[in-house]
């Protein structure tokens, strides 16, 4: 007879390399019948390979940053940074996304400034959200320097925390009180403090082994959206494995609202994209929620050349996406370990042999399309291009009151916006309620009252328990 561990050490394998683990299944097929029906398309990921991406809220609202414009409201900065309440409040979190949305799925440690929390507090936290089967990501402004970053990674024996990190750093004109340029002039200004940044994590790897992702965001306001294409061409040798644009909305803290937002369309922000890039980035192959909210397109440079994964215009293409979603939907290639992805892969083959005609048809499409002298010549560098557009505050609230009443709004303003919502790629836990919700409604609806409660819990100046009087600095 075989023993009993023997037994559940089987079971526990064949579960680890099913090609999509049951609960992810559930999450999957639950959100594609929640998405609303025109964005159920054959390009959607949302409910066919990612449940989505998700994001702390609650823990670090601070910044020491100044930006215009800013999602935060006009509390943020006057809540004071607690590691114990950070891991606290992201340990409930992820527990709540882990039951709802399955063992896997990429999670943003986002709040205020990541790096006000302490580097051991940081660390711990990350460790919590992997603990949850979530890959984290860090979101900084990246005015850091190399010991916090060598502190999170490596623990006071040496021994490295992490075998990978993922940072996104933030950085536009339109951020003021960085160190060594409070208010730069222009985009352009700004490259050597990105080269910097992605230096730090190339010192890392060098130094530690400590491998990396790392993301650029930026937001996008009249007065940077010409910028756009120049700041693509500077940087994409850096080290940057997404670029990120976000136009700005009516969001957040109104006292820092100085454009005219609404005059920079998603269109022209892709059009200033592709210009950089130097192709045309075909934003339908892959759909991640409503197209009026993300687009998004996988590839790689060769050289000052970008070559997109997937082409829209292509039929053969799609028919690989199509059959990729098929038999590949739910598989989870980030964050798997790749002798387990690889026997996950195995035996989705051994089901689906004609998978790997498909494949091949397609990587012998790239190979023509990349040219094989340039792939010959030059390192393929994988680059994401990412657009988000975040809807303004006067819209989210009535468009939310009304969902949470059972309402459907007819007017078209808020018929659109509840459309989007409905379609969120990016969601929040509110382990209070058991609600999952989206950033957007977070950040329009949820933040205000949330960091007025939390100056009260932890306030800039501590308050004596005994007395309530509130205590000086060095007390």
């Amino acid at each position: 007879m075989v023993p009993t561990k023997t037994v559940a050490r089987l079971r526990a394998w064949e579960l680890a390399t099913r090609p999509v683990h049951p609960q992810t299944l559930a999450a999957l097929q639950e959100r594609w019948w929640q998405l609303p029906e025109q964005v159920r398309t054959p390009a959607q990921t949302l409910g066919r390979h990612a449940v989505g991406c998700e994001g702390t809220h609650g823990v670090f609202p601070r910044c020491d940053l100044a930006c215009t414009p800013c999602y935060h409201s006009r509390d943020a900065n006057r809540v004071a940074i607690d590691g114990a309440h950070t891991r606290a409040q992201v340990r409930e979190q992820m527990a709540l996304l882990r039951r709802v949305r399955g063992p896997r799925a990429h999670a943003q440690l986002i709040g205020g400034e990541v790096t006000l929390l302490p580097a051991e507090d940081h660390a711990a936290t990350l460790a919590v959200m992997r603990e949850y089967g979530r890959e984290p990501m860090s979101m900084t402004h990246g005015d850091f320097d190399y010991d916090y970053l060598a502190a999170l990674a490596v623990g006071p024996d040496g021994a490295r925390r992490f075998g990978r990190l993922s940072f996104a750093g933030h950085f536009d004109m339109l951020m003021f009180g960085r160190r060594g340029i409070q208010r730069p002039a222009d985009e352009a200004s700004l490259n050597p403090y990105r080269k910097r940044f992605t230096g730090m994590f190339a010192r890392l790897r060098r130094e530690h082994g400590v491998r990396h992702f790392l993301a650029h965001n930026m937001t996008v306001t009249p007065r940077n959206v010409d910028q756009i294409a120049q700041v693509i061409r500077d940087c994409r040798d850096y080290g940057f494995g997404m670029f990120s644009f976000q136009p700005a909305a009516f969001v957040g803290d109104e006292r820092r609202w100085h454009d005219e937002y609404g005059d920079t369309t998603g269109d022209r922000v892709w059009q200033e994209i592709e210009r950089g890039a130097g192709a045309r980035l075909p934003f339908r192959a892959v759909a991640h929620g409503d197209e009026r909210c993300n687009r998004t397109v996988y590839g790689f440079f060769l050289g000052e050349r970008y070559v997109p994964l997937l082409d829209d215009e292509v039929p053969a293409d799609l028919r690989v996406r199509d059959r990729f979603f098929r038999y590949l939907g739910g598989v989870n290639f980030s964050g798997t370990p790749v002798p387990v992805l690889a026997v996950k892969l195995a035996r989705v083959v051994v089901r689906h042999p004609s998978v790997v005609a498909t494949f091949a048809g397609w990587v012998a499409r790239m190979v023509r399309r990349a040219g094989v002298r340039a792939l010959l010549r030059h390192r393929v560098r994988p680059v994401t291009f990412v657009m988000h557009s975040f809807m303004d505050a006067a819209d989210v609230a009535p468009a939310w009151a009304a969902m949470r009443r059972g309402e459907t709004s007819t007017e078209p303003r808020l018929a659109a916006t509840q459309q989007r919502l409905r379609a969120c790629f990016y969601a929040m836990a509110h382990p209070e309620t058991g609600e999952l919700v989206p950033a957007c409604v977070q950040h329009s609806v949820l933040d205000p009252a949330e960091n007025v409660a939390l100056r009260k819990l932890l306030p800039l100046t501590p308050v004596s328990r005994a007395t309530g009087v509130r205590l000086g600095p060095d007390a």
